[in-house]
């Protein structure tokens, strides 16, 4: 695998300010890292409906407010980063394409977290991450981890976090062997 970065990115003071899409090469295929577009939301939200938790908790895109409401809202935060993996559409086996001709295969996001804990350490939340079907079983979601930890070095993270349903075993399998410790019981409270 090999990662090529566009000149000019790195840290600018404002979370995610100056990233710039990445290139993956990984079993002879070629994949880019991007900033999702607004146009991208639809295929992004069929890649979280693609199991059975995101199945039941995801409306898809005949409701496209919700999911058009939270992208304005992720897009204009400099600390948040929606991301696009795609891979050209004569080698992707995925018929969700992208603004570009490219097939979207794979997605995250990650947050920038201001945090005074650990001596005032920069946190780099990871989240909602969904590799399609067509681009598993060749090494992309290790990939994307090891990318998405040095694209947070570079904007200044010193840590990395995440969540995980803990009826997911395969995903924490996964995080156990990237090198995520289980140090923390996560749980959460609905608001609405």
């Amino acid at each position: 695998m090999t990662t090529e970065a566009a000149a000019g990115e790195g840290r600018s003071g404002r979370g995610f300010d100056g990233f710039a899409p990445e290139t993956l090469h990984l079993a002879g295929r070629t994949f880019v890292i991007r900033r999702a577009t607004e146009a991208d939301v639809p295929a992004l939200v069929e890649l979280l409906r693609d199991d059975i938790l995101g199945a039941a908790r995801e409306s898809g895109t005949e409701d496209a407010v919700p999911y058009a409401r939270a992208f304005a809202l992720i897009d204009a935060d400099p600390n948040q980063l929606l991301v696009a993996v795609t891979e050209n559409a004569g080698e992707a086996g995925s018929s969700d394409q992208s603004h570009d001709g490219s097939a979207i295969v794979g997605t995250l996001q990650l947050s920038l977290l201001p945090s005074l804990s650990r001596r005032g350490t920069l946190r780099l939340q990871i989240e909602a991450v969904r590799i399609g079907a067509s681009a598993q079983g060749i090494g992309l979601g290790t990939a994307v981890f090891e990318w998405a930890h040095e694209c947070g070095r570079r904007f200044g993270a010193g840590l990395a976090q995440l969540t995980t349903d803990k009826s997911r075993t395969g995903a924490q399998r996964f995080y156990d062997r990237l090198g995520y410790v289980a140090s923390h019981e996560g749980m959460k409270l609905p608001l609405d």
